[in-house]
Formats: C-alpha cells, sequence, structure tokens
C-alpha cells in the first residue's frame, strides 16, 4: 500500500461497522472507492464512505442479496428530483428497505428521518432506516398515517 492510501485510512473515520477490504484508486486529484454493487469507481467522501460500508455490512454480516440493490436511485417527490441513498428490493421486485446514509460526522437527527420518510412517501418501502456509521435505526414503514415503529435489530431478509 502507497504512503498516499495509508494516510488515507488512517484518515478516514473508524466506523461502527465491520472493517471493509475497500479498492482504492487515485486519479484527478481526488481518492475514488469501488462500489461493487455499481460495478464502478466512486469519488470517495465521507457520506460514501459510510455507504460503502453499509453496503458490505448488509450483504455480508446479514446476507442481504446484492442482486436486489439500487443505489443512489431518483425518484421524484413534489416536482422535484431527489435521490436515495440505499433501495433495497424484495424478491418480486417491490421496494422493501429505504436506506438514508449521513457522513459519520453528522450526528443522526429528526431530521434525516424525516428525509427517509418523505422519500418513503414516493418509494413505499416497507422498512425505512438511517445511518450515520456509528449510530443505525430501522423502523418499519409507516402505514395509513401511523407512526413508523422503531425495529431493535435489522430485519432479516426473506
Amino acid at each position: 500500500m502507497s504512503i498516499f492510501f495509508a494516510v488515507l485510512f488512517h484518515s478516514m473515520q473508524k466506523l461502527n461497522l465491520p472493517e471493509i477490504n475497500a479498492t482504492l484508486k487515485k486519479e484527478y486529484g481526488k481518492v475514488w472507492i469501488f462500489d461493487m454493487i455499481r460495478k464502478k469507481y466512486i469519488v470517495l467522501t465521507p457520506e460514501e464512505w459510510v455507504r460503502q460500508h453499509f453496503i458490505h455490512y448488509l450483504i455480508h454480516e446479514l446476507h442481504y442479496p446484492r442482486s436486489l440493490f439500487r443505489i443512489e436511485s431518483s425518484l421524484t417527490y413534489n416536482k422535484l428530483q431527489k435521490r436515495s441513498d440505499i433501495l433495497i428490493f424484495d424478491r418480486a421486485g417491490k421496494p422493501w428497505m429505504l436506506i438514508e446514509c449521513k457522513s459519520a460526522d453528522i450526528r443522526l437527527s429528526q431530521k434525516a428521518f424525516n428525509q427517509v420518510a418523505v422519500y418513503n412517501m414516493t418509494v413505499n418501502a416497507k422498512y425505512i432506516a438511517v445511518t450515520n456509521g456509528m449510530v443505525h435505526f430501522c423502523c418499519e414503514a409507516s402505514v395509513d398515517g401511523k407512526d413508523a415503529s422503531f425495529l431493535e435489530s435489522f430485519p432479516p431478509f426473506q
């Protein structure tokens, strides 16, 4: 590993997730990380660092099927184009879980929950979640105007 990458790894925040064997490269003055879902390199930002760790966690630790993930997919809410961080489908092709990722230095607040809940008005996933790589929350989404119910852990994929 080059000195550059050793310094980079040391400077990236340690997350409350299993470590990953990230494939990195430096190009055009930026550091890029390989995304196994999109099968391409993505500019490495603090939020992307969290997203990639969380994707690996869901696939390798919780055994969610890699083929059912969609990353940064576009959606429209109130005629505005938005992007969801991670969307996982069930085996029938319906949205199953919508996940919002934040940088590790951002404290999760009601604003993050509101963002994923608003996105879910369009997506209509069964579960919604937020993570900053340090703290992770998952809820069964609100149905018929009822409050979302927080889960103690992420549900097993069925």
